[in-house]
């Protein structure tokens, strides 16, 4: 099923054996049954569950345990309203939690209200009011934690939905569009539209998920059969959700229509008042953290990933945020240099499983040919390049098993002797600790002997993600977190500053970007080195992972904006330049991240190589004519930099890169740089 329609079943088939489970969980990414209750009273001669065997609590609970032997991710909950008490839903939710505290593989608690059945015995029974509906709920929540899913279906509760939400809810289950409940047919499945309306109205947005949780979803490795994991793997973003949108990274495709929600609109106009998504205030949680980072506050990891996971009303105000920031600290201008890329091999000793680019030792491997410039032609090159009007060459490679530090050195002292004007943006930490290594000399020797050599700074590459959790899983023989940060801090220490990069949409999640922005930030605090955050979106077409089905399809075009934004609140204000990369968004992808706190284009390459490897479909490169209208596009003035961002021939006084300012205190509750206006958010003028 899943191979031909991508649809990934759930199954309920009752009462199973481990020998059932096991069979079943290699076509299905998740299963369930009600427990019901724990009490075996109800089971009695007039009780709710008499003549129901399958329906004695011990025979679930078998079922429910070798779920979790199985490591079969598994839904479970409560009947309440069949003539139990309020202890036995206690004890019934805590039979539930000791399992799952074994295990780990409850996926969702069900907290489903009875409905009289006319034709039934239990047709006169009561039914539960709201009022124990919502103190079960509230029960569960305590009972099992922040991170449990607690579902109540929506259509039994019809207009009521708020008070569920409220009570602890965060989980409607299945709502199909094509098929009733059969369980309860008289109770109709409410529409899409309608849902999404009552759950916005009861403070919170809808999101779709996918039959597995996404807590469960995020580690499929443990959870999903090795058939259906690269399945569920490309229907998920870096939250276990669904992934909800056709755009990714590098491809010719067209921004999703949710998009145009994000982009900023003149208050009073048409398109303002008729938007139906948006209040312009942030949620309180939300607004705590914004005005924090925007007093220049290290945020902690779990506000930086709540603000990762920004979505519905927060969304735009927060993207608003964060480009008002943008504004306060560096102007109007977006800037760019003109540049090119020399990738001088492709052949690498390395085997990370995200890259497209690398090849063997052999002329000809399965993913094209294999090459290596010599220095004259990398001199050739930098003329050519310098003749185009370019002041840099970024210069960057694999890592080629006969290179040694003394090749390194000689690719500058060949840049320099045919360019002596050109400023050389060259190696990589893991290039740079290869050449340390190689000549058996300590780092800060060998980066000086480059620098003096006319190495002027370096790429923040082979970052990845600055996390050995992650590293061990998609560049296990490559530098660790702490050998990248060493490197960098060394570089800064000897006067060579650098850029700082993301890749991000693979295998991470978003606690995983939290750390590397943490880490960032705390060697820039000791060396104000960075000159520049590069966010990197993922390129899946032909990484060998995705190809494998072992990573997400990169990030949603969400997530890769937010990136962005959460990138300029976090580093706030250690780190002013948030670069765009148009190879990896598209124009309009860039000019989307350029109204949520990025303000430099990068440059425009000419020799782009990596991203096309991997299947990036936006061009080798972009003339500086095309970045000048891509940023008029939206209204702000383009002006070229050099490396180290000073302006280069004559630069318009409206772009020219603020100096950074103490935020003032706040102006109305919201955040100290205001993140709208009064015409915006009329209660907070």
């Amino acid at each position: 099923m899943w191979q031909e329609t991508g649809l990934l079943p759930h199954l309920n088939p009752g009462l199973m054996s481990s020998a059932d489970l096991a069979r079943l969980r290699q076509v299905s990414v998740s299963m369930g049954i009600m427990l019901e209750s724990a009490s075996t009273r109800l089971c009695n001669k007039g009780g709710p569950h008499w003549g129901s065997p399958d329906k004695q609590p011990q025979a679930r609970l078998a079922t429910i345990r070798a779920a979790g032997e199985q490591a079969v991710p598994f839904t479970s909950g409560i009947l309440i309203g069949i003539g139990e008490t309020r202890r036995e839903r206690i004890e019934a939710l805590l039979a539930l939690r000791e399992l799952h505290d074994e295990f780990g593989h409850i996926q969702e608690v069900i907290v489903q209200n009875f409905r009289a059945k006319p034709g039934t015995r239990m047709a006169a029974t009561p039914e539960p009011s709201l009022a124990e509906h919502q103190w079960t709920i509230a029960a569960a929540r305590l009972i099992f934690g922040p991170r449990m899913s607690i579902q109540a279906p929506p259509n039994l509760q019809q207009g009521r939905l708020g008070a569920l939400v409220d009570a602890g809810l965060n989980d409607w289950g299945g709502v199909s569009p094509v098929t009733p409940d059969h369980v309860n047919p008289e109770a109709p499945w409410p529409h899409l539209d309608t849902l999404a309306e009552q759950t916005r109205v009861a403070g919170r947005h809808l999101a779709e998920r996918l039959a597995i949780a996404p807590h469960h979803a995020q580690q499929a490795e443990r959870w999903v059969d090795a058939a259906l994991r690269p399945t569920v793997l490309r229907q998920i973003d870096s939250f276990g959700r669904a992934r909800g949108e056709a755009w990714h990274a590098g491809a010719a495709q067209a921004l999703p229509p949710q998009a145009a929600l994000w982009r900023p609109t003149p208050a009073g106009s048409d398109t303002a008042r008729t938007r139906r998504h948006a209040p312009a205030c942030l949620s309180h949680e939300l607004r705590v953290h914004v005005d924090r980072a925007l007093a220049g506050e290290a945020l902690e990891e779990a506000a930086i990933v709540a603000l990762f996971n920004a979505d519905g009303d927060d969304l735009p105000p927060l993207l608003r945020a964060a480009d008002r920031l943008r504004a306060a600290m560096v102007g109007e201008g977006v800037s760019y240099v003109v540049n090119r890329n020399i990738n001088y091999t492709n052949i690498c000793g390395h085997h990370c499983s995200f890259c497209a680019f690398a090849r063997g030792r052999a002329t000809q491997d399965l993913r094209g040919q294999a090459y290596l410039m010599d220095t004259a032609e990398i001199a050739r090159r930098s003329r050519q390049a310098w003749e185009r009007g370019a002041t840099e060459v970024c210069l960057q490679g694999g890592i080629h098993p006969k290179f040694s530090g003394q090749t390194y050195l000689d690719i500058v002292a060949a840049v320099k002797e045919a360019v002596p004007g050109m400023h050389v943006h060259a190696f990589s930490p893991l290039e740079v600790l290869h050449g340390a290594r190689t000549l058996k000399m300590p780092l800060p020797d060998y980066l000086r002997r480059l620098k003096d050599a006319g190495l002027g700074t370096l790429p923040g590459t082979a970052a990845e993600i600055l996390d050995d959790e992650v590293r061990a899983r998609i560049c296990p023989d490559k530098l660790n977190t702490d050998e990248w940060l060493q490197v960098m801090r060394h570089a800064h220490e000897a006067g060579l500053r650098s850029t700082a990069t993301i890749m991000f949409g693979h295998v991470e999640r978003s606690e995983h970007w939290a750390r590397h922005l943490l880490r960032l930030r705390e060697l820039q605090a000791r060396t104000g080195g960075f000159t520049e955050f590069v966010p990197l979106a993922f390129v899946h077409m032909e990484a060998p992972m995705a190809r494998k089905g072992q990573s997400r399809q990169g990030p949603t075009l969400r997530e890769a904006v937010l990136m962005h934004a959460v990138s300029r609140l976090a580093l706030h204000p250690l780190i002013p330049n948030i670069q765009a990369s148009w190879v990896k968004m598209g124009a309009e992808g860039a000019a989307l991240c350029l109204r949520a706190g990025a303000n430099d284009l990068g440059g425009v390459l000419m020799d782009e190589s990596i991203t096309r490897a991997a299947g990036g479909a936006h061009g080798q490169t972009l003339t500086a004519e095309s970045l000048e209208s891509l940023a008029a596009g939206i209204g702000r003035p383009a002006w070229r930099r050099s490396t180290l961002y000073q302006p280069v021939g004559a630069v318009p006084p409206s772009t020219r890169p603020v100096v950074p300012i103490a935020v003032h205190a706040p102006a109305h509750a919201c955040s100290p740089v205001p993140i709208h206006s009064p015409e915006e958010c009329p209660s907070h003028a």
